[in-house]
């Protein structure tokens, strides 16, 4: 099978390690059997998106400030599931309901840890599920508590196409949603982004306020309409937020 140009140049990023931290055209191109043209180009590439950056003097590569950026986001979201899951494993016991932590990944969400129901109806959340970040309670809590620059920017660049029945595509209306979940402080939404499915969904925040995270439970429909089940939901998971966030420096 051909090494297209995605394989090459993850090839390249591959080749830097505690051993070799820099490494020339040349060398590259040795080591991975390539023409020297095509690793430059590639390079130059790398160089200017921030994977790697050069030594102006021995115009060799190395390694960017982008993998900073990217490992600092790994760790946060490692941190957070181990600190959330205690948590969600006591809102898992009072609810009964499957329990989902959630984060902003790009212009989507996805999940980083789930606890799923016991019960013989449920509603699955797996670690790894992705959607986009105007449909359902878990992205727009993400999107409602995210700094206005990104709200702003991803409406510019995303286009609010149907998933399900109730998914929300008029762009007004999704502002005044997200303004309504940041005054309530929670989201909740059913048959947005699943036909039957209810979800309640509340932010981790940081030190400063910042948004981490958001901490969901996905309920069926006969259990999500009944309205005073719900708000003992609403109310047991808007509190093991407040508790995590605590945890994680917010309101010192």
């Amino acid at each position: 099978m051909a090494r297209t140009s995605v394989d090459k140049a993850l090839e390249i990023l591959l080749l830097f390690d505690e051993e070799r931290k820099s490494c020339g055209i040349h060398e590259m191109a040795k080591l991975l059997s390539l023409s020297p043209g095509t690793v430059h180009r590639l390079a130059t590439v790398l160089k200017r998106k921030g994977f790697l950056r050069q030594d102006p003097e021995t115009k060799k590569y190395m390694l960017g400030t982008v993998f900073l950026k990217l490992a600092n986001l790994v760790v946060e979201s490692l941190e957070i599931a181990k600190i959330a899951y205690p948590y969600m494993q006591k809102l898992a016991r009072e609810t009964g309901e499957t329990v989902h932590l959630n984060i902003i990944d790009g212009y989507e969400r996805i999940c980083i840890e789930s606890i799923e129901s016991s019960q013989p109806l449920m509603a699955r959340m797996p670690v790894g599920s992705r959607s986009p970040l105007y449909a359902g309670a878990s992205s727009k809590c993400l999107l409602a508590f995210s700094p206005e620059p990104f709200v702003r920017e991803y409406l510019e660049r995303t286009r609010l196409e149907p998933i399900s029945v109730n998914t929300i595509v008029d762009r007004e209306r999704l502002l005044e949603e997200l303004e309504r979940v940041r005054a309530q402080g929670y989201a909740e939404s059913f048959s947005e982004r699943v036909d039957g499915l209810g979800a309640l969904s509340a932010p981790i925040l940081g030190f400063g306020g910042e948004l981490l995270a958001s901490m969901s439970l996905a309920v069926p429909e006969i259990r999500f309409k009944d309205e005073a089940l719900r708000r003992s939901f609403i109310e047991a998971l808007c509190r093991r937020a407040r508790e995590i966030s605590s945890l994680m420096g917010y309101g010192d």
